[in-house]
């Protein structure tokens, strides 16, 4: 890896912090040549601190180490992105990232799909809400319909129409993120069995 730590005349480089899992940036930091020699040789992350003038292991003192996964240098030669899996809180407030968000997974639009499938169920009447006039039929109309729009993923699949059965797989999903739902759960506790299993 040919990093240029002499490019902004300071010896350092800036340092993305990345969660290997989750995805989700937890902080930004600061290495110059030693720290990233030492983060290769003890596997947590080291950076060089600019108010402490020294090396600095995150979790040195707090016990939160960044354990690293891998780094990947930028196009430009002068950027890292350093992936890690996090021994607990990121930022010396004790939230999640420096940036006080939780590191939890996000699958984009379907995390976004299942807060609307919640709040829907928690504050829609049946007659303004058809995900609402599932939850009021209960978990077994609720089921049915999950086994229903998987019968029709199967026969679409059978067929060459790439449109129905695109249509009919994401209406299994949507219906299914209503059963887990019901059920008390989201997505997420599914990707964790299956994390397990790997």
């Amino acid at each position: 890896m040919n990093i240029d730590f002499n490019k902004n005349n300071d010896g350092l480089v800036p340092a993305v912090i990345q969660d290997a899992k989750t995805l989700k940036v937890l902080m930004l930091g600061y290495m110059n040549e030693e720290a990233f020699l030492k983060t290769n040789e003890t596997k947590k992350v080291t950076f060089y601190s600019r108010t402490k003038k020294r090396l600095w292991t995150k979790g040195e003192e707090s016990g939160n180490f960044l354990q690293l996964v891998d780094i990947k240098l930028d196009c430009d030669n002068d950027t890292l992105l350093i992936h890690v899996n996090p021994v607990g809180p990121v930022c010396h407030k004790g939230d999640d990232t420096c940036w006080e968000e939780e590191n939890k997974q996000d699958y984009g639009f379907i995390s976004e799909l299942e807060q609307i499938i919640e709040n829907r169920k928690n504050q829609s009447t049946p007659d303004d809400s058809y995900v609402a006039s599932l939850f009021a039929k209960g978990i077994n109309k609720i089921a049915q319909k999950v086994g229903e729009e998987a019968v029709e993923v199967v026969i679409e699949a059978k067929d060459d129409n790439e449109d129905l059965f695109l249509n009919e797989s994401a209406d299994l999903l949507f219906h299914y993120l209503i059963l887990l739902s019901a059920k008390g759960y989201k997505l997420n506790d599914i990707a964790k069995v299956l994390e397990n299993r790997n």
